[in-house]
């Protein structure tokens, strides 16, 4: 569906009254003070890939979520903020991810729950077109209104982090490199990303671009000051003004041209309706791109050689042995278990290795890159 409502506005930094301000502007421009209804179980979905402070940007800022969570609180619904970030999905693993990211103290402040029972369901989607059968967190089935809290990033994988991609934190812990191993390629991994999405149908989705994330993301790149937040009802016309703010087409995006052709969203922001700011004045045409970006050149090559140069351009995740500290964090996350510890020091057997960048994301020190042959760095 196209002419989806974008709220898309300037906001330099994340003072809580300015926040609180333009949160409660964006609520008032897409119609979600009539759709919370008091006593509503409102569920908040950051993005809380791993343990990190606020101005790493790597995770969704507290003082936002903060200013939602009272947006919602106003209007009568009650805040239940859920998150499953990759590694071990357990009580204790949750705590200390919410505690690292600043989300214990801001919850306390304002009287927000935050959800670490971490129960989930074996649960069928029936719109799916590559993934019928996965599971889910339970506050995602049980709530009565959704927002997706996403961060604006790059992404090594599928190119661009927003608000499609951060519904994967729906899927409990170690099971994410479950849908890795199966989805190894990235269209059929961007196919189970819309699938999801679909089936989750968030109400809401609000875009932290103040502090946004460039290069080699999701967690591993570097934090641009973007000062932009963003909000609309659908997740895909979000993410098509997101993708093009840090210059990205947002047909190069698998998902996005996914859900386009699926009738989900549009793939351009002159197919959406912008209700404040165009994007042309807020983007960032510059914003550096993740070194895994896609290599669609192979397929302008004669077709004997396109093996080859598949080869040689597909970009691998390297380990920088000697500042590497042992934690075994990237072998946990590995899905196809090809990481092992070997003298206190991460290993990879590239033969096995599907490309997938989980090393890369979950790895605490960030001492895993993406590397591609020299000659290919456009």
């Amino acid at each position: 569906m196209t002419g989806e409502k974008v709220w898309l506005s300037r906001c330099a930094a994340y003072h809580p009254e300015e926040l609180l301000r333009q949160v409660e502007e964006a609520f008032t421009a897409l119609g979600v003070w009539e759709e919370i209804k008091p006593g509503m179980k409102v569920v908040l979905k950051p993005n809380l890939v791993m343990s990190s402070k606020p101005g790493a940007a790597i995770a969704t800022h507290p003082a936002l979520v903060a200013a939602v969570g009272r947006c919602v609180q106003k209007a009568g619904g009650e805040v239940l903020i859920a998150e499953s970030p990759g590694g071990p999905y357990t009580p204790a693993a949750m705590k200390a991810i919410f505690r690292g990211c600043g989300y214990t103290d801001m919850a306390r402040e304002w009287g927000f729950s935050l959800y670490t029972e971490c129960r989930s369901r074996e649960v069928t989607l029936p719109r799916a077109r590559r993934c019928r059968q996965l599971s889910v967190a339970e506050p995602f089935l049980e709530r009565d209104y959704l927002i997706d809290l996403c961060k604006l990033k790059t992404h090594g994988m599928v190119g661009f982090s927003g608000a499609v991609k951060n519904l994967f934190g729906a899927v409990p812990g170690l099971q994410k490199p479950e849908l890795h191993c199966r989805f190894p390629e990235k269209q059929a991994f961007s196919e189970m990303l819309v699938d999801l999405c679909d089936f989750l149908a968030p109400d809401l989705c609000i875009m932290d671009g103040i502090l946004a994330m460039e290069g080699n993301g999701p967690t591993g790149g570097q934090p641009r000051q973007m000062g932009v937040l963003g909000a609309s009802k659908s997740p895909y016309a979000l993410d098509v003004c997101g993708t093009s703010l840090i210059g990205l087409k947002p047909e190069s995006v698998l998902m996005l041209r996914e859900a386009h052709e699926r009738g989900l969203g549009p793939l351009s922001p002159e197919e959406c309706q912008l209700v404040k700011e165009p994007v042309a004045p807020l983007a960032q045409p510059d914003f550096l791109k993740a070194e895994a970006a896609s290599t669609d050149f192979i397929d302008r090559l004669p077709r004997f050689l396109r093996p080859a140069a598949k080869k040689v351009a597909t970009p691998t995740p390297k380990i920088r042995r000697g500042e590497c500290v042992g934690c075994g964090k990237c072998a946990e996350s590995c899905p196809q278990h090809t990481i092992r510890i070997q003298e206190g020091k991460a290993v990879i057997d590239y033969k096995n290795c599907i490309r997938c960048f989980c090393c890369h994301e979950m790895c605490p020190k960030h001492v895993i890159d993406i590397k591609r042959w020299g000659l290919l760095h456009f």
